[in-house]
């Protein structure tokens, strides 16, 4: 999996990186593996940390982690925003109702 580097140098440019926000939609999970990179982001969390029990995301980290939130992308609605830059993925955000996220109960955020 080939990934293009989010940070760049704009610096020496005359022009600003256009940047676009697109939902998470089953047609741009490809995009969301590329912002994820190899491993899921923080060690195989593929973002599902906050949506399932503490002892199903530590035995489903990785793969399965990936598995359930690909599911959770085809089911819709989409679970989140990709940010574009000129085009590329560079960045994910999780955009949800709270009800979405349950481990937040238990959190001192």
């Amino acid at each position: 999996m080939t990934r293009t580097p989010c940070v760049r140098i704009w610096a020496n440019s005359t022009t600003m990186p256009q940047i676009t926000i697109r939902p998470l939609t089953p047609n741009r999970w490809r995009d969301f593996e590329l912002v994820m990179g190899p491993f899921g982001a923080c060690v195989g969390c593929w973002c599902a940390y906050w949506r399932v029990p503490h002892k199903d995301y530590v035995a489903g980290s990785g793969a399965k982690n990936k598995a359930r939130y690909r599911k959770l992308v085809e089911a819709g609605p989409p679970p989140g925003l990709i940010a574009y830059v000129d085009g590329e993925p560079a960045a994910w955000a999780q955009v949800c109702p709270r009800a979405d996220l349950p481990t937040l109960d238990r959190s001192r955020f």
